[in-house]
């Protein structure tokens, strides 16, 4: 097994298995609550949890954030996430494909979400550093063609190279990096952070360049320090990054008039772990939520049909949170009263 496929294997155990969550750091998603409608004026019959994304229609404004790939247990997690993902038509992104760079030998576990979701809004997956490279543009077409991408995400993780026993903590060019895809990759590009939050000046960059996709996922859910210090012989040295990262609301409301005024998309991921932090997301400016860990420690460990059967139960109650804040639509929810309890 190649240190990458290595490294994969590690992270999804961890994940799994060991407590990764923040230490004293919250979402603040906590802080907020919508404010109750007690004249609806609604048939609950008729609360729509539809959104659109990447030009297809999708169930909820919910999708299976990026988790793995590039290892031989891979291929069944992604294949089965996916087939939930068809049942519910549901968004997916595949892990990081950076294994797929280095060889061929593990392109299965990346197709394999194709496979299992044939016409799900599906995305590839490249960290920031790779696509610094000049030469990324032919890269990421051919990471996006092994899986018939309908996107491409590029993730920010500097925190997480940091602390990464062999990580790549080099972030120069990265900003011109996804220029150029922006501007010459014909798929719509996607950034990301991975649980440390994207900053007002960060995503209005990004919205300077031309990227119209922008997920904070901020700080509050998984701790990717937190799991790359597990990793580590020397992690006492570094316990003050466990908990480093703007909490996902903080970024959530700083990026919301900035991709208003650009007609961006914005996703909120990042300690999504219920519905309710859906419906707040949205309420506090999200069109889609993402979410990682709750889907894939309910697959491992109580298999496909129960993580079916657990994002039905988040669609519902997402519906009554609707019904109950007067929202017939996710736009009327963007738009529903939210009240802080500050």
């Amino acid at each position: 097994m190649s240190q990458t496929s290595s490294r994969k294997r590690d992270h999804v155990e961890l994940c799994v298995g060991e407590d990764v969550a923040f230490h004293g750091k919250t979402t603040g998603l906590e802080r907020y609550e919508l404010t109750h409608n007690a004249l609806p004026e609604l048939d609950f019959r008729d609360v729509d949890t539809a959104v659109e994304f990447l030009g297809k229609h999708c169930g909820m404004p919910l999708l299976i954030s990026s988790m793995t790939g590039g290892y031989d247990d891979a291929v069944s997690i992604n294949q089965q996430l996916a087939e939930v993902c068809q049942t519910l038509r549901l968004p997916m992104g595949v892990g990081s494909q950076r294994q797929a760079i280095e060889d061929d030998s593990q392109l299965e576990s990346f197709r394999a979400a194709r496979r299992g979701g044939p016409t799900i809004p599906l995305f590839g997956n490249l960290g920031g550093a790779e696509v610094a490279n000049p030469r990324a543009l032919e890269t990421v077409q051919r990471l996006a063609q092994h899986i018939d991408a309908d996107g491409f995400a590029i993730h920010l993780n500097p925190l997480q190279e940091l602390m990464q026993p062999e990580g790549n903590p080099n972030y120069r060019g990265v900003l011109a990096g996804i220029e150029r895809l922006v501007h010459q990759l014909d798929l719509p590009i996607i950034v990301k952070e991975v649980g440390a939050g994207l900053s007002a000046d960060t995503v209005r960059r990004l919205l300077d360049v031309g990227v119209r996709i922008i997920d904070v996922a901020g700080a509050g859910g998984t701790s990717w320090a937190g799991v790359e210090l597990m990793r580590r012989s020397d992690a006492n040295h570094y316990a003050d990054f466990w908990d480093w990262g703007i909490p996902t609301a903080d970024a959530l409301r700083a990026a919301r008039p900035l991709c208003d005024a650009a007609g961006a998309t914005l996703i909120a991921s990042g300690g999504i772990a219920a519905p309710r932090d859906v419906a707040i997301a949205i309420a506090l400016g999200a069109h889609l939520c993402g979410a990682a860990r709750p889907m894939l420690k309910t697959l491992r460990e109580q298999g496909q049909q129960e993580l079916e059967a657990m994002l039905l139960r988040w669609q519902h109650h997402l519906r009554c949170m609707m019904f109950l804040s007067g929202s017939g639509t996710i736009a009327d929810l963007r738009n529903a009263e939210v009240k802080s309890e500050e």
